[in-house]
């Protein structure tokens, strides 16, 4: 059978496939402990999941609007005015299936075959093939571990050409955690401000960073910039709503009416139960939300002292998200019983055979030294796999 090219040109995503592959090994009995999850191990805060059948309760399950009811845009903005001190209007706000719908229809709307998108490797897995998606030109902007895997500004100034369209940028960071300073963010707002390039602000992870640090987006720099920027969030990782698939975006108006004409010929409106919903998460207790980063933060201590423990491995301490994106290649070249060790897909099959640990090959976020942890999981299972990893470890010679 022919496939449309668009689909032959992109992959499954390599996260969900790591996921389903653990648990299929879970199932057949093997004691698999997985970092390959990029969700909250915690449940669902009460009182949203309270908020979610009172409107089951009250018949709130038919048709809303395409791009949201207003009682959730009206969260959303105040959300933005609280939290980021930004100003967005109801037609400026739109409401998607989760930040990855929200994202994907963006680049639909203004993405076209000739145009360019810078993407930071190491990068999320989907943005590639969403711009491809878009018949777009993915160009991949290399950043160095030395300066925490964030965007230098002269490097992303010569990556920048008469077909640049569209920046994706995303603080913290989905794989390393790596946020961007308000400074760091001037710096990159001076290299695009004024030009015919929109940016796309991935602040999915926004709530939940570590030791004090400041969050900032690129659309807070100037009045300028935030005209030049599409700013995406969502309820799933701060509140433990993986599943309600709620996502946002919040932009210049003329785009997100595009983006919301996109969506009422695609799936049309997000869940109303979820959309019920995430009006309390986003005005209601934050609590939870101050919960789950207390739990997130005792494990990145852990996750990452225990591997800098290991011979061969180096680890930055990231100040968001809950991934680490460890360096391994000091690995590479050894190997165990026959098992050679030669880059980043080869050690995460060691690992999973040897130690019973799932993790993702770096190469996937485009960086081949390193590998993914998600330490959205208990304290145990860290610490223990942790310990099958150094056992592992050690066996390679």
């Amino acid at each position: 059978m022919k496939f449309a090219k668009r689909v032959t040109s992109i992959k499954p995503s390599p996260t969900i496939s790591i996921t389903v592959k653990a648990n299929e090994l879970k199932a057949a009995g093997r004691d698999i402990i997985g970092f390959g999850a990029g969700e909250p191990d915690f449940d669902t805060p009460e009182n949203i999941k309270e908020a979610g059948i009172k409107a089951i309760e009250n018949g709130f399950t038919r048709y809303t609007a395409a791009g949201g009811i207003d009682e959730l845009k009206d969260a959303i903005i105040g959300k933005f005015k609280k939290d980021n001190d930004l100003t967005y209007g109801r037609p400026e706000v739109v409401v998607s299936c989760g930040a990855k719908h929200t994202i994907y229809n963006v680049m639909q709307a203004l993405l076209e075959a000739g145009d360019e998108i810078i993407v930071p490797a190491p990068y999320w897995v989907s943005y590639p093939d969403m711009a491809i998606l878009a018949d777009a030109t993915p160009v991949i902007l290399e950043t160095t571990e030395s300066q925490a895997f964030k965007i230098d500004p002269k490097k992303l100034e010569e990556a920048i050409t008469p077909k640049t369209r569209m920046l994706m940028l995303n603080s913290p960071s989905n794989p390393t955690g790596s946020a961007y300073t308000l400074d760091e963010m001037k710096a990159l707002a001076e290299v695009v401000a004024g030009k015919d390039i929109i940016v796309i602000s991935d602040d999915i992870y926004e709530k939940i960073i570590f030791d004090g640090f400041t969050f900032s987006t690129i659309a807070n720099v100037s009045e300028e910039m935030k005209n030049q920027t599409v700013v995406v969030n969502g309820v799933s990782k701060a509140y433990a709503m993986t599943g309600w698939r709620i996502g946002y975006a919040a932009g210049p108006k003329e785009i997100i009416s595009q983006v919301a004409k996109i969506q009422s010929q695609s799936t049309s409106n997000p869940t109303s139960i979820a959309q019920k919903a995430s009006v309390e998460a986003l005005s209601g207790s934050q609590e939870a939300t101050a919960m789950m980063v207390k739990a997130f933060k005792e494990r990145r201590d852990v996750i990452v002292k225990g591997l800098n423990d290991m011979e061969g491995v180096s680890c930055l301490n990231p100040h968001g998200a809950f991934y680490v994106f460890p360096n391994v290649s000091g690995l590479y070249g050894r190997s165990y019983q026959g098992q050679k060790i030669t880059d980043s897909t080869s050690l995460t099959a060691y690992l999973l055979d040897e130690a019973n640990i799932a993790v993702v090959p770096g190469i996937a976020f485009g960086d081949d030294n390193c590998v993914r942890f998600s330490y959205a999981t208990s304290m145990k299972n860290i610490e223990k796999g942790l310990e099958r990893m150094k056992a592992a470890v050690e066996k390679l010679d």
